[in-house]
This record gives C-alpha cells, sequence and structure tokens, in this order.
C-alpha cells in the first residue's frame, strides 16, 4: 500500500460482518428440536449458545479434504448443538436427524441476511478494483452459501477455517487470502468484528478495522 490512504485490497469477515442471521440460534434450534419430540426454550439457547460457541475447539480439521471433512464439520456443529440442549437440561442423547437437519438449514440462503451497508459498499469496492476475500472461521458451506446470497461473485478468494486447517486468531487462514490474492500484508486491511479479528490479523501484519453492529441476530455464529 506504500504510502495511500485505499488499501489494494480487503479480508472481510463473514458472520456479523456480512452477514447475519434472520432469526436467532435459540429460535431456531428450539423449533427443530420440538420437531424431533425435544422442548426447549428459545431463550435458554441464546444464553448458553455465545459461551459454548467459543470454548469450542477450533473450526478447523487439518490434512482432511471431501467427505471426511465434511463429516468432521457436521460432527463439530452437532457436538455443539447437543451441549446446548445439555446446558438446556435436556439429558437424552441427541438424534443424529437433528444435528443433520440443523446443518442443511443452515447451508440455505433462506437462513441468512446480507447487511445493507454490504449491499451498498462491497459492489462499489469491487468497480474500483479492490481486491475482496472473504477470510470465515467455518465451514464449506460457507462458499456456496455466498454465491446463493449473490456476494461470490465481487469475492477474488474465500477462505474457511476448516479447509485451510487453522482458525482466526491463527494467521494462517490471513496469509491465504494474501496468496490468492498475490497481494502483501502492508497493501491489505482486514474487516471483523471479534477479537479472533483483530489479533490474528494483527499476527500475520494486517491493518485490522473492527465495525460494531447494533443489531446482531443471534451471537457469534449458528450451525
Amino acid at each position: 500500500m506504500g504510502n495511500n490512504s485505499q488499501p489494494q485490497g480487503l479480508l472481510l469477515d463473514a458472520m456479523g460482518t456480512l452477514i447475519s442471521l434472520r432469526s436467532s440460534v435459540g429460535t431456531t434450534y428450539a423449533a427443530f428440536a420440538a420437531d424431533h419430540g425435544i422442548a426447549v426454550e428459545a431463550e435458554a439457547i441464546d444464553a448458553v449458545f455465545p459461551d459454548l460457541f467459543r470454548a469450542a475447539p477450533p473450526m478447523a480439521f487439518p490434512g482432511l479434504s471431501g467427505s471426511a471433512l465434511l463429516e468432521a464439520e457436521q460432527n463439530w456443529w452437532s457436538t455443539l448443538i447437543a451441549s446446548c440442549l445439555e446446558n438446556c437440561g435436556h439429558q437424552q442423547p441427541m438424534p443424529a436427524a437433528l444435528g443433520e437437519t440443523l446443518f442443511q438449514h443452515y447451508a440455505s440462503a433462506s437462513a441468512w441476511q446480507v447487511y445493507s451497508d454490504v449491499a451498498e459498499y462491497l459492489p462499489r469496492w469491487h468497480v474500483r478494483g479492490i481486491k475482496l476475500a472473504v477470510v470465515s472461521n467455518f465451514d464449506q458451506r460457507l462458499i456456496p452459501l455466498l454465491e446463493q446470497l449473490g456476494l461470490a461473485e465481487l469475492m477474488d478468494a474465500v477462505v474457511v477455517s476448516s479447509m485451510v486447517g487453522a482458525a482466526k486468531p491463527d494467521p494462517l487462514p490471513f496469509r491465504c487470502a494474501l496468496e490468492q490474492l498475490h497481494l502483501n500484508a502492508s497493501d491489505v486491511w482486514h474487516i471483523g468484528d471479534s477479537p479472533a479479528d483483530e489479533v490474528g490479523a494483527a499476527a500475520a501484519g494486517v491493518r485490522c478495522l473492527l465495525i460494531r453492529r447494533s443489531q446482531r441476530s443471534a451471537g457469534p455464529s449458528p450451525a
């Protein structure tokens, strides 16, 4: 970037930065759980989900690809969903079908919405020739999800933690994005909404701008 005030590229977090849920995690989990004969309050799930999400292992599976990676991703989320139910008082084993159904639900654009400012600014940045990449602690569902939401066509790269084998605040996802954009760390800024964004970007030598959304549907992220 040198002395220029405008970056040549932007690395963008996904959940809570570009997109959000249409309904809270608790609302959705409770509704799907009811379909499987499990009674749980949405408010109870919303209360326990953020801490359980943050305490979960990194969403990264080094060395896995194909069906093995997909299985690991789904198991990661099923374990988290089961922990939510257990912490809300459900003591029986969670039906495997519940985890599978929720995993598929969140793969659909119908569960998500694009922030209005994102819809406004991303096309502007794209037209101005700024290279754009998503860097997200998520799984491979994000790639087709961005396509469904009309954002993929604006991106030069999409880096998800489960596929690169490391999750923010590890600097590896940022370095992978820089490699795909063919830019140096000094040429880009990262825009995110969490300490993991800030710490990971700093470790990669990238300037980070944190945003604070006034309305967030569901805490850190769903399944």
